[in-house]
């Protein structure tokens, strides 16, 4: 399957198949909109009273008398035609929206590497996977190198599977499909490593179609929502009450005929037939009138959420930068400038085939200015060991021919705790306790100039290991540090301020370390005099965590994890709290969120664990988009906030 599926037999398979979607994820079709508007609580109660006007006014009644059948029904006809047009255009709109972002697949076709949406996988497709990638169908597994799976949307596990290529467990040692380790699922997301597979299933016939129906979004019900249910529920719990109250109470002044007609008239009264016409109608053009400021909306409901956010938790890069970095400076263990640090992070860099992030870019673009690309054919890539958020680093192994090496980079701390020796200008010698110190006052002092700080450090002793893993980067020595430089943006320090004012505190939640955050959250306006670091918040109960929330804004060296933790904490507090973030590992954080934020150039996961995206990473964008969500509903907000209560 090295040439994949030809394009010919690719769309034969899609005619016989059908596309890969699953059934409940399908655009409705028109008439699927026109009964949820006329099947209504509200619809559904005056459709009851037609029924026994009917039996009075008609069947009972010496003269029949068709005038109140006739007004209810216009009201029921008006209020469905009027809630299906709007819900139906809305959600048309709002497809179409979603299919600007929609994630891609990339498969070999023909040949060739190419991305294409993932509905138009099929059966048969040799699949390439990544850290960050959308499982697109169920795949079995070919290739793999250290390939670590997502799997919490189909058994909530939060701890990420191995997957290989050979099947390791026996079918009686199985308690679920889901355990079988050369198995991919659709829905599922890479967490790290790399891989290729074959579609096996596609659309309905994966094995999270079959369980489609039992599987829940991930996201509550928002506040908006609630409210609706509240109100839906007072006023039927009202007209129950008030229809027989009116009734009995006229019923011995007047005929039953009369008093029974005189009591519906009170139940369509108080019935609000146009408050979902409102609704809907309110929520759609909000949406549109976002998408002109570069927002996009992919739920309507997320809307409300949005401008009701209070905290905005968001990751720095980006986001307070300008996420363009440049690689500044390449230097030696005593941080002397450094040709041969700059080369062993090319090699790094070039052969990995993970997630190239823009510090691989970076790195390659540097090295390709200082006129290395003809390092690149002297060396073959003979295994990796792919990053992930544990470690934190990355390992290569490439030979010229003549010997094997093995070259790793990733952040001070955990490269520091795997090397036992240093090369100092060609000159090996053991890490002693002053080199130690002094290659960590390097690195702090680049961090206190705003530069994010890179180890890099190889092993040259490994011919005799044939298939590398974790446990091998050990004994290494370390070359030296690259640094990058990512700048604010001229326009963080204003938003920021005007998010203030607009009453949305921001948080910065980051993985990188505290004096490069530091230094960044200093220039834009943001209080860095404590910053609590994710080592920290281990050791503390939801309680303790929360008293810091209330005091701190910033909290560095996060993992994903702790990233969902301060989230979900904040929440419970009663906050409306959105995350915005366009990473893996920001997917967690955004799942938690009351309606997570994501951008047009954002990993597959992100943007599907998005409510919201941002045609631009840019805080003014948010900005726009909170101040426009206030459409024709927004003074309803105050009266939903706590659910309409009495």
């Amino acid at each position: 399957m090295k040439t994949g599926l030809s394009s010919k037999k690719a769309e034969e398979n899609i005619r016989n198949l059908g596309l890969n979607e699953i059934k409940q994820t399908k655009p409705k079709k028109w008439y699927h909109y026109f009964l949820e508007s006329l099947f209504t609580p509200f619809n559904c109660i005056l459709i009851g009273i037609s029924i026994i006007l009917i039996y009075t006014d008609i069947y009972l009644s010496e003269k029949p008398s068709y005038a109140n059948i006739v007004v209810i029904a216009i009201l029921v006809i008006a209020s469905t035609l009027l809630d299906f047009v709007e819900s139906y255009r809305s959600n048309r709109a709002a497809q179409k929206l979603k299919e600007m972002v929609a994630t891609n697949a990339t498969v070999i076709r023909n040949g060739e590497k190419i991305e294409i949406p993932i509905k138009n996988v099929t059966y048969d497709d040799t699949v390439l996977l990544s850290a960050g990638s959308m499982i697109p169908a169920d795949l079995r597994i070919i290739e793999a190198k250290d390939l670590y799976v997502g799997q919490s949307s189909l058994t909530g596990e939060s701890d990420s599977i191995k997957k290989t290529v050979e099947l390791e467990n026996s079918e009686n040692e199985l308690d679920n499909i889901a355990e079988l380790n050369n198995i991919c699922f659709m829905g599922t997301n890479v967490i790290s490593g790399s891989a290729k597979g074959i579609v096996i299933k596609t659309g309905d016939s994966t094995y999270f179609g079959k369980i489609a129906h039992t599987i829940n979004s991930g996201k509550e019900k928002t506040a908006f929502q609630k409210g609706i249910e509240n109100i839906s529920r007072l006023l039927i719990k009202f007209m129950l009450i008030m229809i027989p109250l009116v009734f009995l109470i006229n019923v011995e002044k007047h005929d039953i005929i009369l008093a029974f007609t005189f009591a519906v008239s009170i139940a369509i009264c108080i019935t609000p037939l146009l408050l979902p016409v409102i609704l809907s109608s309110s929520l759609s053009k909000g949406a549109v009138r976002m998408y002109k400021r570069k927002t996009i909306v992919k739920k309507l409901d997320a809307i409300q959420n949005f401008g009701a956010m209070n905290i905005l938790c968001t990751d720095k890069t980006g986001t307070l930068t300008e996420d363009k970095i440049v690689l500044e400076k390449y230097l030696d263990i005593n941080g002397d400038e450094d040709y041969r640090v700059l080369e062993y992070a090319l090699l790094n860099s070039y052969f990995q085939t993970g997630l190239k992030g823009n510090i691989d870019e970076a790195v390659i673009k540097r090295a390709f200015e200082n006129k290395m690309q003809d390092l690149i054919p002297k060396y073959k890539k003979i295994d990796e060991i792919p990053f992930d958020f544990s470690r934190r680093r990355l390992s290569v192994v490439v030979t010229d021919g003549t010997k094997k090496q093995l070259i790793t980079k990733g952040a001070v701390e955990e490269i520091l705790n795997i090397c036992t020796m240093v090369d100092y200008k060609g000159e090996i010698t053991p890490i002693t306790k002053k080199i130690k110190e002094n290659i960590e006052r390097i690195s702090k002092g680049l961090n206190q100039e705003g530069l994010r700080v890179v180890a890099i450090c190889q092993k040259e002793d490994i011919e005799k290991i044939d298939n590398f893993d974790v446990s091998d980067e050990k004994n290494m020595v370390l070359l030296g540090f690259i640094g990058f430089l990512d700048p604010p943006k001229e326009t963080a320090k204003e938003s920021i301020s005007k998010l203030n004012n607009a009453g949305i505190r921001v948080l910065v939640l980051t993985g990188d370390n505290a004096e490069v955050t530091r230094c960044v959250c200093n220039k834009v306006g943001i209080n860095s005099n404590n910053i609590i670091l994710g080592s920290k918040i281990d050791k503390l109960s939801d309680i303790a965590l929360l008293r810091l929330l209330k005091k701190n804004n910033i909290f560095a060296k996060l993992s994903p994890i702790q990233k969902a933790r301060i989230v979900r904490v904040l929440k419970q507090a009663g906050n409306i709290v959105g995350y915005m973030g366009d990473g893996i590992n920001d997917s967690p954080a955004l799942n938690n969120s009351d309606v997570g934020v994501s951008v047009d150039t954002a990993v597959d996961i992100a943007k599907e664990s998005a409510d919201i995206i941002l045609l631009e990473k840019d805080l003014n964008v948010l900005l726009d988009g909170v101040t426009e969500r206030k459409t024709y509903f927004c003074k309803f907000n105050e009266i939903y906030k706590n659910g309409y209560k009495f």
